[in-house]
């Protein structure tokens, strides 16, 4: 229970620093900035993001990457969503590849900010292949969905938000927040995705920008082309 009200009060400061969304866990504060898009670049996205249009469908299909560890605590997520690329809310769903204590920790999660992430009890493990989407009937309410493919288990919610502005859909790996800002990228090595559609078009379709990580001077992952408008991978650089 300690550990579980440090977490609510590092993701509450996050909320009063800045728009924060995403998933949270156990083992870690996941509050994440809303991506502003600047050349292409974002210090805590990579993936593509559509724009232009009014989107009430997003989804994709990845495999959860294996994290190799260090000491050092770091952090790293793979999700859909919509909203979240200029708009002040996002709709989410996706899964969490983290170290701490030297140790890998997976795990999955969905969240309709300003609401806090519910953390799910459905079983991640590196090598496992997810599918995931997010789709709404553009009156405020959403269903969030995921999936292990591996094993069937699957998690599906209805949730609420009326002031959506529904302005992007996204496929994104990402370095979560804490109230402190960016946190340190966990080594993912590549995380490779499928089958990207948004409006149940292929993402491509909307001439998506595509997002490298970079913080300062240091690229810390970057985004690969699109094949057949949905497919790509993001490649882990530095911390």
């Amino acid at each position: 229970m300690t550990r579980r009200l440090a977490i609510l009060a590092v993701l509450a400061a996050a909320v009063l620093a800045y728009p924060a969304t995403a998933g949270a866990h156990p083992t870690a504060p996941h509050g994440t900035r809303i991506h502003r898009v600047s050349h292409s670049t974002s210090t805590n996205w990579a993936g593509y993001s559509a724009t232009g249009a009014r989107f009430t469908s997003v989804s994709a299909s990845w495999k959860q990457p294996a994290v190799t560890c260090t000491s050092a605590t770091a952090y790293s997520s793979f999700w859909v969503g919509l909203d979240g690329d200029g708009s002040n809310s996002v709709e989410q769903t996706g899964t969490e590849a983290d170290c701490v204590g030297g140790k890998a920790q997976y795990s999955a999660w969905y969240e309709m900010y300003p609401k806090f992430p519910v953390t799910l009890s459905m079983a991640v493990h590196a090598g496992d292949s997810f599918t995931a989407s997010v789709t709404t009937d553009g009156r405020g309410s959403f269903t969030l969905s995921i999936r292990t493919v591996t094993t069937g288990a699957s998690f599906s919610t209805v949730q609420r938000l009326k002031r959506a502005q529904l302005a992007s859909a996204e496929v994104i790996a990402e370095a979560p927040s804490g109230s402190g800002g960016v946190l340190p990228l966990a080594n993912f090595g590549t995380a490779s995705f499928t089958g990207a559609m948004a409006n149940g078009k292929t993402i491509g379709s909307f001439n998506p920008d595509r997002i490298n990580m970079v913080s300062g001077s240091t690229t810390k992952a970057t985004t690969s082309a699109l094949t057949n408008g949905t497919a790509f991978s993001v490649a882990w650089k530095h911390a």
